[in-house]
């Protein structure tokens, strides 16, 4: 691992950290145009630094940390944008909002008690729950009104069982670890 590339890769994740605030101010500022666009490169940033980390293997708990919380704000950001511009949303699509925010709550402070800190555990279903947010938030500013409601229902879905996964991998691992590829590691681990 280089210098140049630990800083390169690290540096784009803190992009999507430090693009929050100005994501805020142009959701309450109502220019939508320019919250989209940042949106998408905030989300195209993820992806790419998680290629760039395992491409020049730039892999650290600071980077694994900093990755989780970039990809919780951007998405915490996106669904607040989602509220400001389509309340209605929110009224149609409250019992899954609230299970989901219900289980990423329980998640993140079950994490918080037994590790003190947030889990950056990168699994294969935190990966494509990633994939269908990403998709599912630009294409709701993108196209408003005229999305699929089975598309909310697919990413709710995959979100929920992430979360439901992370949760029982918090409780099964003793100690902190980031890029467990998922539970079927842990437990195959268990039987050998």
């Amino acid at each position: 691992m280089t210098r140049r590339a630990f800083y390169a890769v690290n540096g784009i994740t803190v992009y999507r950290i430090v693009a929050v605030p100005l994501l805020l101010a142009l959701i309450f500022r109502h220019e939508w145009s320019w919250f989209r666009w940042l949106l998408v490169l905030s989300f195209l940033t993820d992806a790419v630094d998680g290629f760039l980390a395992r491409r020049y293997h730039v892999i650290s708990k600071a980077g694994a940390i900093l990755d989780s919380i970039g990809d919780d704000l951007t998405v915490l950001v996106a669904i607040i944008g989602m509220f400001v511009l389509d309340p209605a949303f929110f009224r149609k699509e409250l019992a899954g909002v609230l299970l989901l925010l219900f289980l990423y709550c329980f998640q993140l402070l079950a994490a918080l008690v037994k590790y003190g800190r947030l889990t950056s555990f990168h699994t294969w279903l935190a990966k494509a729950a990633a994939i269908l947010q990403g998709c599912f938030l630009i294409l709701f500013f993108f196209l408003s009104h005229h999305l699929p409601s089975w598309l909310f229902l697919l990413t709710a879905g995959v979100t929920c069982l992430d979360l439901l996964e992370e949760i029982i991998m918090v409780f099964l691992l003793p100690h902190w670890r980031a890029d467990v590829r998922g539970l079927h590691t842990i437990l195959g681990k268990g039987r050998k």
